[in-house]
Order: structure tokens, then C-alpha cells, then sequence
């Protein structure tokens, strides 16, 4: 077990009503408030009037920014620190899933940066010196955005998608009523974030770490009962309740306590999937993450005995040839994937093979796919695009 320092700076506020703390978490920063929200579904569900009735009781000053995108754009960043500059904002309210916590980090860094904003994104300027103070509203259990400090930022123009650590949510109002409302297909795209987060750190060369390795485990078992569960009764507290404390904890840094980092391969190679074709990032993971696995499987044996134990602890499966567990193990988890919905091979999103070498180059970018769990060079990353076929 190896050595490791945490910290969480954020306060959540977790459960029905949570809301009712909005008032107070805001009002400790100011009271101009930059308002950031998607693409409306907040006011379908009747979120965005309570939220404005709150804020206009406190007499607090709104400007608002609208329609970030799924996978947030580094123009929407730009959008935000200018008006952030403009308004002289004190705090800003994200409203909604990752990439609207992801894009407000972004703009919280940015309103302190006087540069280009893709330019301070890429070569980390100013990063986490200073931002601007950051509440959130969760509206989809996924990235777990709302409790780490990790955002990650589009540019289609140069066909780039790059992950940071920008500054974590002061608050986090996490109701999980606000996703009652969540899509089947968003609802199963989201619960495969949340388990692609625990794979990251589970395959990780330190075996003996008990605590991490049982939240891990437990992490994946209540995503594996509660998404279906959602999926056919989306207005169950339960089932949403526990997907979204998943969420939270997963990307949180808490599974991985003592674990030796991983290099998160999957998300290396999915953010370039998302960055050419704008694919949503929980599919392109449903894809990659099986196919990862039969592939280092057959790379490096070693790695037989910890999928192995994922299939005995997660799915309940045994054999005493462990090479055969892997196998099953892989096996329970496409079939778990098919069966909520999401698409399995990359011909079923549109993806053909003419840009693998250049995003499997993209992926292996300074070599950090050579220290990942299994080391992949730009010939094996090629070769599980092709499996994803």
C-alpha cells in the first residue's frame, strides 16, 4: 500500500430539499453570480424557476450562461470569462451534469487568466492558483465533477480533448430528484462513467489495499443493480439516490487511497474519440473498456488474477483457472452493458477506422500510455480500435 495525502475541500450538501441551503452557499461569496446551465433541461423540470425565485429573494445580481455543450467547448469557457470580467462576478452557480461543472471550473480559473483560454487549458497557466468560488447544482449522476477538481474541455477546431485540475466546488447540492427526469439512455451512459472512473483506479499494480479495493468493488455492485433499476422506474429515490453518491465518490480520488496511479488508459483513448467525433463519453467508454481488457489480457497474463477478482466480487463468478475467470468476468460486464441500451461497437456510433493512427498517436502523446497499467504504444492502441469495430 502506498503512501497518499487527500484532500476535499468541498462541502455537499446531500438529499431531498438540499436545495434549501442554495441562499447561504452562495451569499458567503457575493452576491453577483454567474448562472451556468445547458441545454434547458432544468427549466423543463421546473429547477431553474426555483432557482431563480431563490435568487431574486436574496437579491442577488444573475447573468447567465447557456447551452454549454455536452462535451463543453473551450468557446463556451471563453464566453464565460468574459462575461465573468464584464459583470465582475463573484461566484458562479453551475447547473446540471459534468460538462456543465467541468465548463464552469474552467471559467472559475479563466476569469483570472488574461491570456488565451484554449492557450491556458493546454500548457496549465494559472492553473489552480487562483478561481472564482463554485456552487453546484447535480442534475445527472456521472463524472462525480461536483466532488473533485478535474474538468475536461473540447476543441473542435483542433480536434483536442484535455482533462485538468481547475479548482474544486466550494458547495455541492446534490437532490437526486433532479434526476428523475434523466433519460434511459443518458441514465445507462452516465452509470458506465461511474464504473469506467472505478476501473481506472482498480487495475492498478497495488494489490493490497483492502478498504480501496472493497468501495471499488461495492461502487461497481450498486451500479450494476441500481442503473437498470432507474431505467425502468426513473422517479425511484433509491435506486437514483445511490447512483448518484456513486457518482461522487468515484472520481473523488477515495477509491484509490494507497493504489498506484493507472495512467486511466480508457479515458486516454475515449477523449479522443469524443475530441474527433463528439461521441458521448460514457458510450465511447462502454465500447473501449471491454475490449481494453480482453486485449491486455492477452498482452500481460499477470493481469489475469485482478480481473479475475473483479468477476468473483463483482459478479459473483468463479473458476479455478484464472484466465477463464477474466474471460467470464469480461464477458458478464458486455453483456451488462448491452443490456441497458448502449452500443457496444464503435460501427454502431459511425466510427469507422481512417483516423485510429492518428488518435492512437494523440493518446500516447508524451508517453503516458507507456506507464499505464498494462503499457500500450501507439500499435496497441490501434489494435483495440480495431477490436472495437
Amino acid at each position: 500500500m502506498l503512501d497518499y495525502v487527500r484532500n476535499i475541500p468541498t462541502k455537499l450538501y446531500f438529499g431531498k430539499n438540499q436545495i434549501s441551503h442554495l441562499n447561504g452557499s452562495l451569499e458567503q461569496f457575493g452576491k453577483n453570480v454567474l448562472l451556468t446551465y445547458g441545454g434547458g433541461s432544468i427549466k423543463r423540470i421546473g429547477l431553474y424557476d426555483k432557482i431563480m425565485s431563490i435568487l431574486h429573494e436574496g437579491g442577488f445580481n444573475v447573468i447567465e450562461l447557456s447551452g454549454i455543450e455536452p462535451n463543453p467547448k473551450v468557446e463556451s469557457v471563453e464566453e464565460g470569462v468574459k462575461l465573468c470580467k464584464e459583470n465582475n462576478i463573484d461566484v458562479i452557480l453551475a447547473v446540471g451534469g459534468g460538462s456543465t461543472i467541468d465548463c464552469s471550473k474552467a471559467i472559475a480559473v479563466g476569469a483570472f487568466y488574461d491570456g488565451d483560454m484554449w492557450e491556458m487549458i493546454v500548457n496549465q497557466k494559472g492553473l489552480a492558483k487562483k478561481a472564482l468560488p463554485l456552487v453546484t447544482i447535480l442534475t445527472l449522476s456521472a463524472t462525480g465533477s461536483e466532488y473533485d477538481g478535474g474538468g475536461v474541455i473540447s476543441n473542435l477546431k483542433t480536434n483536442e480533448k484535455i482533462g485538468r485540475s481547475f479548482t474544486y466546488p466550494s458547495v455541492s447540492i446534490c437532490d437526486p430528484t433532479y434526476t428523475f427526469s434523466v433519460n434511459a439512455y443518458h441514465t445507462a451512459a452516465g452509470s458506465i462513467d461511474i464504473m469506467s472512473h472505478i476501473f481506472e483506479e482498480y487495475f492498478s499494480r497495488t494489490t493490497d489495499c483492502d478498504l480501496s479495493d472493497g468501495i471499488c468493488e461495492t461502487i461497481l455492485s450498486s451500479v450494476i443493480k441500481n442503473c437498470p433499476i432507474a431505467i425502468k422506474d426513473p422517479t425511484n429515490y433509491s435506486a437514483r439516490a445511490n447512483l448518484m453518491t456513486n457518482s461522487s465518490i468515484a472520481c473523488s480520488g477515495i477509491p484509490s487511497y494507497g493504489m498506484e496511479y493507472s495512467g486511466w488508459p480508457c479515458h486516454a483513448m475515449e477523449h479522443q474519440l469524443s475530441a474527433y467525433y463528439d461521441i458521448t463519453h460514457g458510450v465511447g467508454l462502454a465500447i473501449l473498456t471491454p475490449k481494453w481488457m480482453r486485449y491486455i489480457l492477452k498482452k500481460d497474463v499477470s493481469v489475469a488474477s485482478r480481473i479475475a477478482k473483479f468477476a468473483r466480487n463483482v459478479f459473483s463468478l468463479d473458476d479455478e483457472d484464472e484466465v477463464s475467470l477474466a474471460n467470464k468476468g469480461i464477458d458478464e460486464l458486455e453483456k451488462f452493458i448491452k443490456s441497458i441500451g448502449i452500443p457496444t461497437t464503435l460501427k454502431e456510433v459511425g466510427i469507422n477506422e481512417d483516423k485510429f493512427f492518428i488518435m492512437a498517436k494523440n493518446a500516447s502523446k508524451g508517453g503516458r500510455m507507456l506507464n499505464s497499467y498494462v503499457p500500450l504504444d501507439v500499435d496497441d492502441i490501434v489494435n483495440i480500435f480495431k477490436d472495437c469495430l
